[in-house]
């Protein structure tokens, strides 16, 4: 497994709502050697948010993983507003959502956030929502999954080809195959 560069625990810090996604994203970068947390396996529970914040402040990048069920967790939401808070490196990935239920645009997300009226950090929810999209739908590429792959290459130091019909990561020694 690669080492984080120094001063970092993990290399990905990956948010999603458990029953929503069993992403293989993760699988694909244990896989592939990336250290990578996510809060299911590195926190038992009971373990205070501390942990998971510091989790957070100490990986390379974030990656949330927004589907249908996120804005329903007050710990995703909570995940995501230190993530902006702290102003770390952000490639979210949109599951089965579209940017616009994300900004609050739609009722998908919006009503997720109603049902969290009594929690005091609702509005600072809302801005890191609206923050995060902003701020990725301004870069030139649409496919956010693609984007991440990418980062978890170049924190591998490895090559990318695309072969037509699959994209072949790796050096000459690591080779791994993506369809």
């Amino acid at each position: 497994m690669s080492s984080p560069r120094p001063g970092a625990d993990y290399q990905v810090f990956l948010s999603f709502r458990g029953p929503d996604t069993r992403f293989c994203l993760y699988h694909f970068m244990v896989d592939a050697g990336i250290r990578v947390f996510r809060d299911n396996e590195e926190i038992r529970p009971g373990e205070k948010i501390q942990e998971i914040l510091r989790a957070i402040n100490n990986s390379i990048v974030c990656i949330p993983i927004f589907s249908k069920d996120y804005a329903s967790s007050k710990w995703c939401l909570r995940e995501l507003a230190e993530m902006v808070e702290k102003k770390k490196k952000i490639m979210p990935i949109f599951y089965d959502v579209t940017p616009d239920d994300v900004k609050l645009k739609t009722c998908l997300y919006r009503d997720a956030l109603t049902r969290h009226w009594k929690e005091k950090e609702k509005e600072q929810w809302e801005k890191a929502l609206k923050e995060v999209v902003e701020t990725s739908c301004s870069e030139s590429s649409t496919n956010k999954e693609e984007k991440a792959l990418v980062e978890v290459v170049q924190i591998k130091g490895w090559e990318m080809k695309d072969n037509g019909s699959q994209v072949i990561l790796g050096s000459d020694s690591d080779i791994m195959k993506v369809l």
